[in-house]
């Protein structure tokens, strides 16, 4: 019953579409039928007048309507002109209508001969002429309203089930798609609703295909290369070649749990899990200087191992990106974790997360996979991650799941 549908806007459309036609048409029949009336007096008056001045043709004759211009209404007394006649609607001293003809008589300008025909008659018709149209007009909406209202459902559940896919498409599931069948436009928008589904999952499907296979293709030149460089004597030089393959063999490591995410093939496996212990330990575990303000003792039932990957990414997401202090505030269900730096990039607030992309150049360096990987294992524990800017820095919010499903 939402008054803003689209189903009640046509609604409100064709009522008023079909009450401006009923009342055209009413007008028009009122006009065409008091206009008749009004011939039709007018004939009578003419055929009266000219019956009343027949008499006075014969020898000795005198009209039988012969009044002085006194006795006649105002309006009608200043149209007299002689050997003109006149004919004249109005209503007399008792307000009732009357179709008059008057004609001057003889060479007393005072004197007149004058008819009067009613129309109280036809005025009564045409009142109630006019009720019966409105009553008829009403009926007629009584019917139109609900029959548009049926009308406008057809398409209104068509874009409802669009909306649908819509929605299912941007949750997530790029195999949802909609009913294109018809040649209107709304079967437009749903073939391209259709394309842009399809044309979406081939290209997220490459994309993972190509994480996937080159972390997979990395992985095996990747351990040789860190047994060759445990044998090099120890120097400045190794020194460097093995923190540059710490680098390289954590991000193949990412890219395997990013390809892993992608696969959907992740289970949570849940525990009572003190929050407020794991966030520290997340925190010392990735060697990141972090304050954790706790409200009491929370405790929720997640999955601890994912919930230290998502907190670790975070809290070296801040620290690399942002700016200390790093504090992490723990609550029940809910932890943040906030750096004091310019804030997340306006891009990554409204598009999220992208792999290999780390927003603006003053974010610092890394891969674009940390808060990748934090939005993937969130997902998989059935956890909320927000990211906002606040004042003074950015803040990134976990919302843990009170009943965990599944």
């Amino acid at each position: 019953m939402n008054p803003a549908s689209l189903r009640w806007k046509i609604a409100a459309l064709v009522t008023l579409a079909s009450t401006a036609v009923a009342a055209m048409v009413g007008l028009l029949v009122h006009q065409a039928t008091w206009q008749r009336a009004l011939d039709i007096g007018e004939a009578q008056a003419q055929v009266a007048i000219d019956t009343s001045l027949a008499a006075a043709g014969r020898p000795g004759g005198r009209p039988d309507d012969v009044v002085t211009v006194e006795e006649l209404p105002d309006a009608l007394a200043a149209q007299l002109r002689p050997g003109r006649r006149v004919i004249w609607y109005g209503l007399d001293h008792r307000d009732e209508p009357w179709m008059w003809a008057a004609q001057p008589y003889g060479s007393d300008s005072r004197q007149a001969v004058s008819v009067q025909i009613s129309m109280g008659s036809e005025l009564r018709s045409l009142y109630a002429l006019d009720r019966n149209m409105v009553k008829a007009a009403l009926l007629a909406l009584a019917g139109v309203v609900p029959l548009s209202v049926l009308a406008a459902e057809l398409p209104n559940r068509r874009l409802r089930r669009m909306a649908r896919t819509a929605r299912q498409i941007a949750g997530g599931n790029l195999a949802a798609r909609t009913d294109a069948g018809g040649r209107d436009e709304i079967a437009e928008i749903g073939a391209g609703l259709n394309s842009m589904a399809a044309s979406l999952q081939r290209r997220l499907l490459a994309e993972q295909r190509f994480t996937a296979d080159v972390a997979h293709d990395l992985r095996t030149p990747l351990m040789g290369l860190v047994a060759v460089v445990e044998l090099l004597e120890e120097g400045e030089a190794t020194d460097l070649v093995r923190d540059r393959v710490r680098v390289l063999r954590s991000l193949v490591e990412d890219l395997l749990e990013v390809s892993r995410l992608d696969a959907g093939a992740e289970v949570a496996e849940r525990v009572r899990v003190p929050l407020a212990e794991v966030a520290e330990e997340s925190a010392a575990r990735v060697g990141v200087e972090a304050r954790v303000l706790a409200s009491g003792d929370p405790v929720a039932e997640t999955d601890p191992r994912r919930l230290d990957r998502i907190l670790a990414n975070l809290v070296l997401n801040a620290h690399r990106h942002g700016a200390p202090p790093v504090e992490i505030t723990v609550r029940d269900y809910v932890i943040e974790v906030r750096d004091r730096g310019p804030g997340f990039p306006p891009e990554l607030l409204a598009d999220g997360p992208k792999r290999f992309r780390t927003g603006a150049a003053e974010r610092g360096r890394g891969h674009g996979l940390g808060l990748t990987i934090a939005l993937g294992q969130a997902h998989v524990i059935g956890a909320d991650l927000t990211l906002a800017n606040v004042p003074g820095g950015a803040v990134a919010i976990l919302r843990l799941p009170r009943r965990p499903s599944g």
